[in-house]
């Protein structure tokens, strides 16, 4: 069997990214998120309008730190 290098290198990235964001609205369990760049999505999970959490795969993980947001360019 042959070893595929760059199948390897997805293996290695999550299928679902780490966001954080605001919760802007909260309906039934499912949560409003604003991202940083401004997009919203929805997220299943406990959250409070106003809290800033991680949400991955739709799901909201956690509270996240309310730090300053900075973009960087390289």
């Amino acid at each position: 069997m042959l070893h595929n290098p760059y199948r390897a290198f997805l293996a290695l990235i999550p299928a679902d990214p780490l966001l954080v964001g605001d919760v802007v609205a909260v309906t039934g369990g499912v949560a409003i998120v604003q991202l940083p760049g401004g997009a919203q999505l929805q997220a299943r999970g406990d959250a409070a309008v106003g809290q800033r959490v991680f949400v991955q795969g739709g799901a909201i993980q956690g509270p996240a730190p309310s730090l300053t947001y900075v973009e960087g360019e390289a």
